[in-house]
């Protein structure tokens, strides 16, 4: 099962329409904490409508708790403006972490810096940033794609 991982997700709406993207594709969504919302919130609930109760959810208080999970074999995907790679240069398994940093600031450098190998981007123009629920999508349905190959 696809995994999609969002670290400190800042917007409940945000957060609700990754739920129901995951719901529909039968992949896992793993929150990180600090959250910057309740899991309870209306604006959350209201954008993941009435899959949320459905949706195959993990919570985690820290990226270190989160971390403590992972097998040595899991593979993550770091989505990052960051990156110089390009997310369709990626080869994705079907057990793998597709993991996105909060809607303000990204990924933080610490993270990127332990893993340069698994960075990866939507190109997109200089400056801009996309929607964390588009950029999500594009991503999942990529992972999706090749494993139907």
């Amino acid at each position: 099962m696809l995994n999609v991982v969002l670290y400190e997700p800042e917007i409940p709406p945000n957060t609700g329409n990754i739920g129901r993207l995951c719901h529909a594709n039968h992949a896992r969504l793993h929150l990180v904490g600090p959250l910057g919302f309740s899991i309870d919130d209306r604006a959350l609930k209201r954008a993941g409508l009435d899959y949320w109760d459905e949706l195959d959810l993990a919570t985690w208080s820290s990226w270190d708790e989160f971390s403590e999970h992972l097998s040595g074999e899991d593979r993550l995907h770091l989505l990052t403006t960051r990156a110089t790679r390009d997310y369709w240069d990626a080869t994705f398994g079907p057990d793998d972490y597709l993991v996105f940093g909060p809607e303000t600031r990204g990924l933080p450098r610490s993270l990127l810096d332990r893993r340069p190998d698994a960075c990866l981007r939507i190109p997109q123009q200089r400056g801009r940033s996309l929607n964390l629920a588009t950029a999500a999508g594009i991503v999942l349905y990529e992972a999706i794609r090749q494993g139907r190959g």
